[in-house]
């Protein structure tokens, strides 16, 4: 089991930016697809962004598109999530999560994700 731990989050005005990391730790896995999920109250919980072992492919929903990066640096075991021109609807918790078996692809079925973290808040004021 993959341990996850995130940190980052906070409250900012609208058109700021936040940047969130993720620490892996444990059984850590060599080919995994780290992504960043988000559930605001009362909505499911939504794929963000989701990036390969080697970070050669990204996946983002287009909601962010141009406005968040997913990055991954494999030798410190961290990924993260850099946030800009934050909106008022991206106030929500977000989870740092890994899908150690994705053969290949990045899923944005929560369902797919193995571990997960406990969330970071993110707070977005107009």
């Amino acid at each position: 089991q993959v341990q996850l731990v995130e940190s980052g989050g906070g409250s900012v005005q609208a058109g700021g930016s936040l940047r969130l990391s993720c620490a892996a730790s444990g059984r850590t896995s060599s080919n995994d697809v780290k992504a960043w999920f988000r559930q605001a109250p009362g909505k499911q919980r939504e794929f963000v962004a989701g990036i390969n072992w080697n970070g050669a492919n990204t996946n983002y929903v287009d909601f962010v598109k141009g406005r968040f990066t997913i990055s991954r640096d494999n030798a410190k075991n961290t990924v993260s999530l850099q946030m800009n021109s934050l909106k008022v609807e991206d106030t929500a918790v977000y989870y740092c999560a890994a899908d150690e078996h994705p053969f290949g692809v990045i899923y944005t079925d929560y369902a797919r994700y193995d571990s997960w973290g406990q969330g970071t808040q993110v707070t977005v004021s107009s």
